[in-house]
């Protein structure tokens, strides 16, 4: 007798990318012994044998239910409004790596009920692919090219290639696909250039590229003396900057402290050569009467014997002295002009 049959069974196994779209397919075909209400729902099987299985989507009584699960709500529908037509297929829009699992589409027409699983994978494009040096790009050191996929299903797979020069590889190069590293060994100048990184897997590809520049070696020796040379130039100007601040500081606080002396109620000192000056005109005045003759012992008075400001007391510092009962000396000898002064006799004249 004949009963109910799923026809589609051509493809059971699925791999999209994320973002696309797919079509699962599940086409039926009902007996006349099928009299029963016709049901077909489409479930998802969790990779946990310990879960429940998840209704995705249903059709009963000529409606359709796709409330059940919320992860697919807007994204999914079947192929057709009428799936008792003998077409039950599911799309599923905008896919996700999410949405990786395994479907079964369920169809029932009493006494008949058919069932296929359809094993979908959502992958991931290589994406946000980046390129990198690693090591010295200098003559006859190695360099090790990386390139590496920041999102991407696995299994990733990369593959270097030169797009300038001879378009070839270096003869000592070391390529491995799972990691995405070239490495160029005892490197020349002829090793420069640009250099692609194709990252794959199944549902995509992404590439980077990356510029290397072989030059010879560094002259480090220099380098440092270089740096030690320019360290002390620059020790010796801060010392010499140090220096000027602290004597300008040091001028400064001198000329303060000086002007902080000073006193305007204080007057000048007097100067030698006046009193000097007023000593001499003092003696002039003094013997201006007197004869040349008698001039000798001043005539001979050295000029450094002149007293000086540092012997001046002022006329209420002199001291008195009683007169001494002593005889007077001998002013002659010392280089005096004796003085005449007049006597009057007994009768009144002048002697």
């Amino acid at each position: 007798t004949r009963s109910l049959t799923i026809t589609s069974v051509d493809q059971s196994m699925f791999e999209k990318a994320q973002g696309e779209k797919v079509t699962l397919p599940c086409t039926f075909e009902l007996s006349e012994e099928d009299e029963g209400p016709l049901d077909i729902e489409w479930v998802l099987i969790p990779a946990d044998n310990q879960k429940k299985e998840q209704i995705i989507i249903m059709y009963a009584v000529d409606r359709i239910y796709n409330h059940y699960y919320a992860a697919l709500t807007g994204r999914m529908e079947f192929t057709t409004l009428d799936p008792k037509n003998g077409d039950a297929s599911l799309v599923i829009q905008n896919l996700k790596a999410a949405d990786t699992g395994t479907y079964q589409c369920k169809v029932k027409k009493a006494p008949g009920v058919q069932s296929r699983k359809i094993q979908l994978t959502v992958l991931v494009k290589p994406a946000r692919t980046k390129c990198s040096i690693e090591g010295p790009q200098e003559i006859g050191k190695d360099v090790t090219l990386k390139c590496a996929s920041q999102d991407g299903s696995p299994l990733l797979s990369y593959d270097w290639r030169r797009v300038s020069g001879t378009h070839e590889l270096p003869a000592t190069s070391m390529l491995n696909k799972d990691t995405g590293e070239l490495l160029l060994k005892n490197a020349s100048q002829e090793y420069s250039g640009t250099y692609n990184c194709v990252a794959s897997n199944r549902v995509g590809t992404d590439e980077c590229s990356v510029q290397l520049n072989v030059t010879p070696p560094v002259n480090t020796a220099g380098i440092i003396a270089g740096a030690i040379i320019g360290t002390l130039l620059g020790l010796a100007v801060l010392t010499f900057i140090v220096f000027c601040c602290c004597k300008k500081h040091r001028e400064k606080k001198y000329e303060k402290e000086v002007h902080h002396d000073i006193r305007e109620d204080v007057p000048p000192p007097k100067s030698r050569s006046s009193t000097a000056r007023s000593y001499i005109g003092s003696n002039r005045s003094s013997l201006g009467s007197m004869s040349p003759s008698n001039m000798e012992g001043y005539t001979k008075t050295p000029y450094s014997q002149v007293p000086s400001e540092d012997f001046e007391r002022a006329p209420g510092q002199n001291p008195t002295f009683a007169p001494s009962k002593v005889a007077a000396p001998n002013l002659s000898r010392m280089g005096a002009v004796p003085v005449m002064i007049p006597a009057q006799s007994k009768d009144g004249s002048i002697v």
